[in-house]
């Protein structure tokens, strides 16, 4: 099966982490591409800032709680919250290699809020 030709750049705005950067570039540049490119950069930026915001309150909670219980359990939570990141990722590079435009409807639809696109 041959994939989408867009199904390249499609992927490269979902990879984790280095991802947000060339997906960045495709919203400054948004007169640029197709809408399935600009719908799924805005996805790729909500889901990393998602998943960098809640890292963070994660990551300090856990350095700065009293417990140390409480502090191991935080820190685990970080650790399955990035493993979700991560896979959610990768499954979203998949669908895009199959030819699906990625979906996750909640997130769809904050991107197309904050980015003010309807």
């Amino acid at each position: 099966m041959k994939p989408h030709p867009s199904a390249t750049k499609l992927t490269l705005y979902l990879i984790p982490i280095f991802g947000v950067i060339p997906a960045l570039w495709q919203i400054y540049h948004s007169e640029q591409g197709t809408f399935e490119e600009r719908q799924v950069s805005r996805f790729a930026i909500v889901l990393a800032l998602s998943w960098l915001i809640t890292y963070s309150l994660l990551g300090v909670g856990g350095e700065v709680s009293p417990s140390l219980i409480w502090s191991v359990r935080f820190l685990y939570l970080d650790a399955l919250i990035t493993s979700g990141y991560f896979i959610t990722c990768l499954v979203l590079m998949i669908q895009t290699w199959r030819g699906n435009v990625p979906n996750l409807p909640a997130m769809k639809a904050l991107a197309n809020k904050l980015f003010r696109s309807h």
